[in-house]
């Protein structure tokens, strides 16, 4: 690469790298934009897993119930279930940079809210649903201004290193939000949330330029037209179907550990210390197990290697959560859990990368809100099953059934993987300016066995 970092965000060319050189974290951070909105979303994440924590916690003391402190670790899920595409797809209507500005203010204020004293359980949950309405425009937004700001061949490393610092954001979290509301006041863990929302809005204000929506208003059609055809896309062309399903599946059994964490970490103790140490434990081992499988994987295999490793790597990661049938102690649940999440940290910025490099422009956001409407809503699924059963049955037994369950099925998913030349020439296609399918009926409708 060549030239003054900041000129290569001058146009609406993307930024660009030279083809005959390896890119470098040096190369990423040198770019002004790409720096705001990292240290924005690192900042906002770590305010969203201190309150996750924190919130579990309470709802779980004042209950006493798995269920309900499932539900409140699932609550946040909900608005991509319920309407995630359609609020994704209004960041495609505005400004990307006006549009993380406003749901970072709109989430500040009501989380607010939250620190007003006595609170009833209810009105708690309501707020936590009203104020993770503002998650779906905000990552939507964030996902498809992206590579506008980074270009083509910085973008696998920026959603690597995306990817990994979040769940390193999700340890730390995890771990403060549980001790400060075990051992101290979960209204501290919340006033931190509102805090890192206004920084995270002042970042974005000061350090990302502004840009046109990326469709005007004369091209803009019924919301559900739009939200449709997002979902037309990734489920219409056989390469993103792929990646979709796999996605929603390996973190549908690999997020259990962590909604049932607040009830786990109980059994067998009453002391509140140890309570909030195994709690915090266990839902920051799958994050710690992440980064790690993040960092080496993706630092030190190559391309070719990163693709082979994609299916075991995913039949790892519910594989690993088997032995919790055994009812382990929770230091040796945190290990499996671990385990599983360095599986998922290998193979997650892997997929994601492919994911990105597949859309067209102007279908980055509808896209990326159908993703995660899906992986919301089998999160959310999840816990709730989970927590459902595990308030009439041992919890180490609903777990590792589950986990049984997940590694049979991931395993189909990796049989019937989609062969690397599949992904190239999908990737070319979309380097290429081809537009998306006229209708699911003109592409391939299943993804075969094909191997790479």
């Amino acid at each position: 690469m060549s030239g003054d970092p900041e000129a290569r965000t001058a146009s609406s060319a993307d930024a660009t790298t030279e083809g005959n050189r390896t890119v470098t974290f040096r190369d990423l951070f040198a770019i002004r934009e790409y720096r705001a909105l990292y240290l924005s979303l690192v900042i906002s994440w770590i305010g969203d897993y201190l309150a996750r924590a924190a919130i579990t916690v309470l709802v779980y003391e004042q209950s006493k119930s798995v269920l309900l402190s499932a539900a409140a670790f699932a609550v946040t899920f909900l608005p991509w279930v319920i309407g995630g595409t359609l609020l994704a797809a209004l960041a495609e209507r505005y400004a990307y940079r006006r549009v993380l500005i406003a749901a970072d203010l709109y989430r500040m204020v009501l989380v607010a809210l939250l620190l007003v004293p006595h609170t009833p359980m209810p009105v708690m949950l309501l707020i936590v649903f009203l104020a993770s309405l503002g998650a779906p425009p905000t990552h939507a937004a964030r996902s498809a201004l992206q590579p506008l700001v980074v270009g083509r061949d910085l973008l696998p490393m920026a959603v690597a290193t995306n990817v990994t610092s979040g769940q390193a954001a999700q340890v730390f979290g995890y771990l403060a939000g549980a001790a400060l509301a075990a051992g101290i006041n979960p209204q501290v863990a919340l006033a931190i949330d509102v805090a890192t929302f206004a920084v995270s809005a002042l970042l974005v204000a000061t350090g990302v330029r502004p840009r046109p929506p990326a469709h005007s208003r004369a091209q803009r059609r019924h919301l559900l037209r739009e939200s449709g055809e997002g979902f037309r896309l990734v489920f219409g062309v056989s390469t993103l179907r792929a990646i979709a399903i796999m996605v929603f599946v390996l973190t549908m059994f690999a997020v259990v550990p962590e909604g049932l964490a607040a009830a786990w970490a109980a059994e067998g103790t009453s002391d509140p210390a140890t309570r909030g140490l195994n709690q915090g434990l266990i839902m920051a081992a799958g994050p710690i197990g992440f980064v790690a499988g993040g960092l080496l994987i993706n630092r030190l295999a190559g391309p070719a290697l990163r693709d082979r490793l994609v299916r075991p790597l995913a039949v790892l990661s519910a594989l690993a959560l088997v032995p919790a049938l055994l009812a382990p102690p929770a230091p040796v649940v945190a290990l499996t859990v671990a385990v599983s999440g360095f599986a998922q940290g290998g193979v997650m910025p892997t997929l994601n990368g492919k994911f990105v490099l597949i859309l067209p422009h102007g279908y980055r956001a509808r896209a990326y809100g159908v993703m995660q409407t899906g992986l919301q809503l089998s999160q959310f699924g999840a816990v709730i099953v989970t927590g459902l059963l595990a308030d009439h049955f041992r919890l180490p037994l609903v777990v590792g059934l589950w986990s049984v369950g997940g590694t049979a099925v991931l395993a189909g998913l990796a049989y019937r993987w989609p062969s690397a030349a599949t992904f190239a020439a999908a990737t070319e296609a979309a380097e290429a300016g081809a537009p998306p399918p006229a209708r699911p009926s003109v592409v391939t409708t299943s993804v075969t066995p094909e191997r790479s």
